[in-house]
């Protein structure tokens, strides 16, 4: 990875998502009392939610296990870096737009450990197919167990993204047993690219595929689907908690149903889900389970400091010892590690 150049035009892509946060942050806050807003911040559990913290912080512990077992065929890490490198790329996605901790995950494992970054980039499109399968799945849970009518829009819905997980995951186990047909067809396709392109685009899909190893080590692929569902799991306390905590009451599995409309709500290209996340939590808390509106704000206010802001702080703290900064990992150019 490469410094990106200092030359830069008008920053458009900054002024496009502040302005997209703004609105977003209007359209939540749209119609609330400040008043009763403010009295149900006041009222919270404080309790509840410093274990709603403790059982979030958890989760990053199941993504280094799980991300361990994903590049073990392919080089292995140490828990440490594993650990460490999660929570800095999820504290880069937090704080600066674009999701631009899924591409710094891998380049910073690449350097501490004897893994390329293509090939661990492999790992974290797989990581985002197994998190996709485990929501479903847990969906799947609330619609059998649960009486409440979520509209025939959300089944319909979940009824897509559950078709598109398990077609993508099928269809990297079947490329993943076949990884010289795999190359034979990326080579095909860069061969239709300029020369200097094609070489590039070339070896970026073999290291891709090489990722892939850990789909022919079915041991290794239930290690990663096991702690999937342990973080996801952990995720839903973290839910469950934050709403008590707000006294917002819900039986455990409509927290499967939340966590549909959070990952909806973070899908959105703003650091941290900042009113995106805030609005699709009330709106699965007043429309689908009847809480109130001002009620439901603070929860979602509440649930999102508890999501982001002791994550970004030690993912902060871990940069700080590791001599980078929000600047410095703002102006890495992702091609170049990825070579």
């Amino acid at each position: 990875m490469m410094p990106a150049s200092s030359h830069r035009g008008f920053p458009w892509h900054t002024v496009v998502i502040a302005a997209l946060t703004l609105a977003l942050v209007a359209w939540f806050l749209r119609g609330i009392n400040f008043r009763s807003l403010g009295q149900a911040l006041a009222n919270a559990h404080f309790g509840l939610i410093g274990a709603a913290v403790l059982v979030t912080l958890q989760t990053y512990t199941f993504r280094a296990w799980r991300w361990q077992a994903l590049l073990a065929p392919i080089g292995g890490a140490s828990f440490r870096n594993s650990f460490r490198i999660t929570v800095i790329g999820f504290t880069a996605s937090n704080l600066l737009p674009g999701r631009l901790g899924e591409v710094l995950r891998p380049y910073l494992m690449s350097k501490a450990e004897p893994v390329r970054a293509a090939a661990a980039l492999a790992t974290v499109l797989i990581e985002r197919l197994l998190d996709l399968a485990t929501v479903m799945l847990l969906f799947g849970v609330f619609l059998m167990t649960s009486a409440v009518d979520v509209g025939p829009d959300v089944k319909w819905a979940g009824l897509a993204a559950s078709v598109v997980a398990v077609v993508a995951l099928s269809g990297l186990v079947f490329g993943a047993g076949r990884p010289d047909t795999l190359r034979r067809i990326a080579d095909a396709l860069a061969a239709r690219l300029p020369a200097r392109l094609a070489d590039v685009a070339r070896r970026f899909a073999h290291m891709l595929v090489d990722g892939l190893a850990v789909m022919r080590q079915p041991r290794q692929l239930v290690v990663a689907v096991f702690m999937s569902l342990c973080l996801w799991l952990s995720i839903a306390a973290g839910i469950w908690l934050s709403s008590r905590a707000l006294d917002l009451t819900m039986p455990f599995p409509a927290t499967f149903l939340i966590m549909m409309y959070l990952v909806v709500g973070v899908s959105v290209p703003v650091p941290a889900g900042v009113g995106s996340f805030h609005f699709m939590y009330q709106l699965a808390v007043t429309t689908v389970l009847g809480a109130g509106r001002e009620q439901a704000a603070a929860g979602a206010i509440v649930l999102h400091a508890v999501f982001f802001v002791p994550i970004s702080l030690l993912g902060l703290a871990f940069m700080a010892q590791d001599g980078w900064t929000l600047a410095r990992l703002r102006g890495v150019e992702p091609d170049g590690g990825l070579k």
